[in-house]
């Protein structure tokens, strides 16, 4: 499965414990301004937008107008996206290790045969 333009987009935005917990805000509570977003955090109010932005690029987010408020909103369907690849590379691997383990498996009865018909002569 390539990797697209947007799911790197998406997993350089994850990779920032801030942004992060924005995300897993917008998860629990809902659409929240950039003031509420802020509130836990001991960064200015530009220094989040920052982090919005990032966010915002990675489609992970978008921003509303509601009157004189800009609510953000979680856009599942990227981090869908990211979980898609992820649940992709994670079966490859999967199946890579159930070859080797077999393979492993097929070497090791083949050896211990060998050493048996050592002992045998």
């Amino acid at each position: 499965m390539p990797v697209s333009q947007e799911v790197t987009q998406a997993f350089t935005a994850l990779g920032d414990p801030t942004r992060l917990a924005i995300l897993a805000r917008l998860a629990d509570e809902g659409d929240l301004t950039v003031q509420e977003l802020a509130a836990p955090f001991t960064m200015s109010l530009p220094a989040v937008s920052q982090h919005l932005k990032v966010l915002e690029r990675a489609g992970l987010i978008a921003r509303g107008r509601d009157g004189q408020k800009r609510p953000c909103s979680l856009r599942a369907e990227r981090l869908a996206e990211a979980a898609n690849w992820l649940n992709h590379t994670r079966e490859a691997w999967e199946a890579r290790f159930d070859r080797l383990e077999r393979f492993l498996a097929k070497n090791e009865t083949g050896q211990q045969m060998t050493k048996g018909d050592e002992h045998d002569r």
